[in-house]
């Protein structure tokens, strides 16, 4: 990793007390900000995350709309966006900041290239992302493998480029498809996502996959 640059880490959250503090112990030590952007939890997470000293800020809209927040907060060079699920190994973190720090301007874990994997996805799941990652390829010419996984980065002065609007699960999505459309340049790097470590997870496959087609169809009509 290049000194100079600063690594800010964004994670939102939602009743995830049994998770958040794993999550974070595990963080690297050369990380210089973590986010906790939080969907007013009504467990204990605010107070674990605060107990680890980092900064946490609130949006109760949704995934899309925390990650929009802590973005534009973060004051690192290079920023994160990571799950509270335990999912995301931090030791794949210097291939998402390697990627930034050798020209990209964004880039994406991808459990479906070689060296990547998934203990989570389901059968629907994975059949239901390889649908629009064909939709997204097909339109905007694109060699995207995975779409819908959240464990990305990306410079700072993306974050205006790509001008994102998504509240829900379909940010993933939207970050994929105006960089696209922007002519962003894109890596993907391999990422092994694990099992959620307790609790229940948010997205639900009807519903989300539902969003993230609406999001497709709204950004083909979208200049």
């Amino acid at each position: 990793m290049k000194e100079g640059n600063r690594i800010s880490v964004v994670i939102p959250t939602l009743n995830e007390e049994e998770n958040i503090a794993r999550v974070l112990r595990e963080i690297p030590k050369y990380i210089d900000e973590v986010i906790v952007v939080d969907g007013h939890s009504k467990d204990k997470t605010v107070e674990i995350a605060r107990r680890y000293g980092v900064k946490v800020i609130f949006d109760d809209v949704g995934k899309g709309s925390a990650l929009r927040k802590g973005m534009k907060n973060a004051t690192g060079d290079i920023i994160i966006m990571m799950d509270a699920d335990c999912s995301h190994i931090p030791e794949e973190m210097p291939l998402l900041i390697a990627g930034i720090e050798s020209g990209y301007d964004i880039c994406m874990g991808s459990r479906f290239i070689q060296g990547g994997g998934s203990e989570d996805i389901t059968l629907l799941r994975k059949l239901g992302n390889k649908f629009f990652i064909f939709l997204v390829n097909l339109i905007w010419k694109m060699n995207y493998s995975d779409l819908c996984y959240g464990y990305r980065s990306l410079r700072k002065d993306c974050v205006e480029k790509l001008d994102l609007e998504s509240d829900g699960f379909g940010i993933e999505t939207e970050i994929s498809i105006r960089a696209a459309k922007k002519g962003l340049r894109v890596l993907e790097v391999p990422s092994f996502e694990k099992k959620r470590h307790s609790g229940e997870g948010k997205l639900r496959t009807f519903r989300d996959g539902f969003v993230i087609l609406k999001r497709i169809i709204r950004e083909l009509f979208r200049d």
